[in-house]
């Protein structure tokens, strides 16, 4: 079956007809965080301040780029580890965040939170991080240059290869793809 090709961010609808187990190639806007930038926006949260861009609607890669090599828009830019992400997710859900790209399994808080907030987890491969960089068209630092990959980024992106790990009903391909193999 060919992916679906989706624009984000993406209307509700959407979002919500998307299955677990689906392959999809996204094109529009992402933005980047990792460990450090959940931190500070937690932390920003906390306090009771403006998150450094509106999440409303929008969709989170968890990822840190390499510097780009000449002529390239970005270097590397290969999915990290979606776990250590988990203390801080459930809390920009319910601010409007719809998705989140990265790898690896999430806890059941993050779970019930994507079926409360009627959002999506996708997975980027590990490992093809050079190959995702070519779907990169445009980057820009927006937020905690200080943290120099770590910071956040505005990313225009174009046929960006994932697979739908959670979809808004619960369903987690990875608990799905564990049955199938055990029979």
């Amino acid at each position: 079956m060919e992916p679906k090709k989706l624009t984000i961010p993406m209307e509700h609808q959407a979002l919500t007809l998307l299955r677990a187990g689906e392959r999809v190639l996204l094109s529009g806007t992402i933005y980047t965080a990792r460990d450090a930038a959940h931190k500070r926006m937690s932390e920003s949260i906390e306090k009771g301040e403006a998150l450094p861009f509106s999440i409303n609607h929008q969709f989170i890669y968890y990822v840190g780029p390499t510097p780009p090599g000449p002529g390239r828009i970005i270097g590397s830019a290969g999915p990290t580890t979606s776990g250590r992400m988990d203390k801080y997710t459930p809390s920009l859900l319910e601010r409007g965040l719809k998705g989140m790209i990265g790898k690896g399994y999430r806890n059941q808080e993050v779970k019930d939170s994507i079926v409360k907030n009627q959002a999506v987890y996708l997975a980027a491969i590990g490992g093809t991080g050079a190959l995702i960089s070519r779907t990169i068209q445009s980057m820009e630092v927006i937020a905690y240059e200080d943290l120099g990959p770590e910071a956040i980024y505005k990313l225009t992106v174009k046929d960006f290869p994932a697979t739908v790990i959670i979809d808004s009903t619960g369903e987690d391909w990875y608990e799905i793809g564990k049955t199938i193999f055990n029979g």
